[in-house]
């Protein structure tokens, strides 16, 4: 195929109304972004655009469009991973003069409009997740239609259709059955700021022989990097609330889970005061409270939004004062993507990583996260080859034995190879075979420890902190920064390397009161793989309880391993966070229990000393839970399996408890399986009600 790399006197017209109208009147398209626009206005041209965050690649498919538009191409079609991102990519084609919509799952009402607007020709830009392209109706329906119409595809964030890249999603690789089905003259662009040569080389490969690579240098002058070593994880918290006031601006507070999110609010708010501005993001979410968040934070209405990966790509706040992560991704190319949030349109910006060796364990968990397994894949598929027909993926998790979320994952991982396809009445198999290529998984699993290595080595600070995270990108322009903690010899002016012992012991009290909720199990496992079946009827069903300590929960570290230990001074802390727990509980409408029997499911004592404790506080009586010794199901065991197990193993039931309202203290529980069990048991010989208090709910 044939491409110019220079626009003609009216494509420059068009072009330039777009950048202006995004960026101001005297704002012109760059080199490279005239190279990339009159390229794409070849039709049938590829281009691959690697660039810094904030170099502008979405001025490009919005000149582009507007120029192939203009010459009576085509409308555009982006695939774009996170709904924030599409909500931004809307409002900016508005301002270029576009008409665009978005197709996704927070707009349902809104599709049939979209679709007809898009196939009439009244709309030039449709942005879709590759969620949606996984989607068969949606494939029917609008990309067959569009068949052989389109003038432009865009692939934003195109490092996630490489399971090289650090943020590979199965359903993204639908592109490439987009790409297969395009007229051969629809251009193509695809876009990213964090892929190296590797990945940049697997990309180009997918889109075609001819593609055009514009890569640009990935440095970020305004950005100070620094590292905090060496906090446990409560001191963390503390770091980041003792310092949040004196953060320059307003900016983001990265956590690795849901949790941490809730958390580290909490421990904010517990010193600066209830009103602080200050918000949880996470996916968890419903779209419009995301929404409203991000508007806060663009609008320098909340100092920081402490969120999860969630709030990555795509968000444009170019006033971003600062990025704090708690806890290290684990990929330099996925740190430098959020860390490239702050400072886009400022001098100076504070990036801070405040690293813990509990990380490596996380990055182990993500470098073999989406490694298939050769021998389940062939347990998945020969149940569905021998069911004949589409099984629902509740069905196969009975067939198999492999958990649901595992289920899911592999069939996305079988369905981008053709193995493997989804039908409106479930997943079938396509009879095509499928074989695993050790040599392939073995070398993404290699590089994925070799970018763990890197984190490494950024925490130790063995060389220029932005010098590593270009070099990981493959940058030839990398060198030492002279800004960063590792150049300076100390960290940004302003900032202190520990937070006082006041400011943790304060957060660590609040946070060992703040318990979770604990939400009972409502259907028993699917039908078949266990005695019972269907939703667990109200008489049978445990009330809702509390969670004393989630997970990892920093604030409960030492306390949690020395009760666990037998520790004294160690259960009477557990004993008075519990005590405070259960009265706010009261005081929030819960019930108060008439009995407490106690439940150790992991062999020790600690469920039955904290129950003893708070029947002496409550002046309740109360018994213990019997529990048969025998090899507990491991975290792959289906919920039918764990399900039977605890069915068998628990007992025998206090008798005592017939019209008595339960507090059943557990040691520790996963899947809240053991819970289940023992709490229908409870109601089976006549307590009206089971209430679950959970010293440690793991993940």
């Amino acid at each position: 195929m044939s491409s110019t790399t220079v626009l003609t006197d009216a494509q420059r017209l068009v072009a330039d109304r777009v950048i202006t109208s995004l960026a101001g009147p005297d704002a012109a398209l760059r080199a490279d972004q005239e190279t990339a626009v009159a390229t794409l206005s070849t039709p049938g041209s590829r281009a691959l655009v690697v660039q810094a965050t904030g170099w502008g690649k979405s001025a490009v498919y919005w000149a582009a469009t507007a120029v192939i538009r203009a010459a009576g191409g085509g409308p555009t079609l982006i695939v774009s991973p996170l709904l924030s991102l599409m909500r931004d990519q809307v409002a900016a084609a508005g301002r270029a003069g576009l008409a665009a919509a978005t197709v996704n799952s927070a707009n349902i009402d809104e599709w049939a409009a979209v679709e007809g607007d898009l196939l009439s020709g009244r709309l030039d830009v449709l942005l879709v997740s590759p969620e949606r392209l996984a989607n068969p109706g949606f494939g029917a329906r609008v990309l067959s239609a569009l068949a052989g119409k389109l003038g432009l595809v865009v692939i934003d964030e195109a490092h996630a259709i490489s399971d090289w890249g650090h943020d590979f999603r199965p359903d993204y690789r639908r592109v490439s059955d987009v790409l297969q089905n395009l007229n051969p003259q629809t251009s193509v662009l695809a876009t990213t700021a964090t892929a190296n040569e590797r990945v940049t080389d697997d990309v180009a490969a997918q889109l075609g022989e001819a593609t055009l690579v514009l890569r640009g240098p990935l440095a970020r002058k305004s950005l100070h990097l620094n590292v905090v070593d060496g906090l446990s994880p409560i001191q963390r918290y503390g770091w980041v609330t003792q310092e949040m006031p004196f953060l320059p601006g307003s900016g983001i507070v990265y956590v690795l889970t849901v949790a941490d999110a809730d958390r580290l609010v909490t421990a904010i708010r517990s010193v600066w005061g209830d009103e602080y501005p200050v918000a949880a993001y996470t996916g968890q979410l419903p779209a419009n409270e995301r929404h409203g968040l991000e508007d806060a934070l663009l609008s320098n209405k909340v100092k920081a939004l402490v969120a999860t990966s969630a709030l990555g790509m795509g968000f444009d706040k170019p006033d971003l004062g600062f990025v704090v992560h708690v806890g290290a991704p684990p990929s330099p190319v996925s740190y430098y993507q959020q860390v490239g949030r702050a400072g886009r349109a400022l001098d100076e910006a504070v990036v801070v990583l405040l690293a813990s060796a509990l990380d490596d364990a996380i990055w182990e968990h993500f470098a073999t996260a989406t490694i298939p397994d050769p021998k389940r894949m062939s347990r998945l598929l020969d149940a569905m080859n021998d069911a004949g027909g589409p099984l629902s993926v509740i069905s196969l998790e009975s067939e198999t034995g492999i958990r649901r979320g595992k289920v899911e994952l592999m069939l996305k991982q079988l369905a981008v190879d053709g193995v493997v396809e989804r039908t409106a009445e479930g997943w079938l198999a396509t009879g095509k075979p499928w074989t695993y290529d050790a040599a392939h998984y073995g070398g993404v699993l290699e590089v994925r420890r070799r970018e763990a290595d890197i984190m490494r080595a950024f925490v130790r600070g063995e060389k220029c902190l932005m010098r590593l995270l270009t070099e990981s990108l493959d940058d030839p322009a990398a060198a030492d920064c002279g800004r960063c903690s590792v150049c300076r010899g100390e960290l940004t002016p302003g900032l202190n390397a520990r937070p006082n012992v006041e400011t943790v012991a304060t957060i660590s009290a609040v946070l060992r009161t703040d318990a979770q909720a604990y939400a009972p199990r409502k259907m028993w496992p699917p039908k078949g793989t266990f005695s019972r079946g269907g939703r667990i009827s109200a008489e049978l069903a445990a009330e809702p309880g509390r969670v004393l300590a989630f997970a990892d929960a920093p604030q409960w570290g030492d306390v949690l391993t020395g009760a666990k230990r037998g520790d004294t001074a160690a259960r009477e802390r557990l004993a008075e966070s519990a005590v405070a727990v259960l009265g706010d509980w009261g005081r929030r409408g819960g019930m108060r229990p008439d009995s407490i029997v106690s439940l150790d499911l992991q062999g020790g004592t600690i469920a039955a000393d904290l129950a003893e404790r708070l029947r002496t506080v409550g002046r309740r009586p109360g018994s213990q839970f019997g529990v048969v010794p025998g090899p507990i199901p491991g975290r792959e065991a289906t919920s039918g399996v764990e399900a039977t197990y605890w069915s068998d193993h628990l007992g025998p039931t206090p008798s005592d408890v017939a019209g008595r309202s339960v507090l059943l203290v557990v040691d520790e529980t996963t899947t809240g399986w053991a819970v289940t069990l023992a709490a229908a048991a409870l109601r089976d010989v006549g307590a009206s009600a089971v209430l679950p208090l959970v010293i440690h709910q793991t993940v």
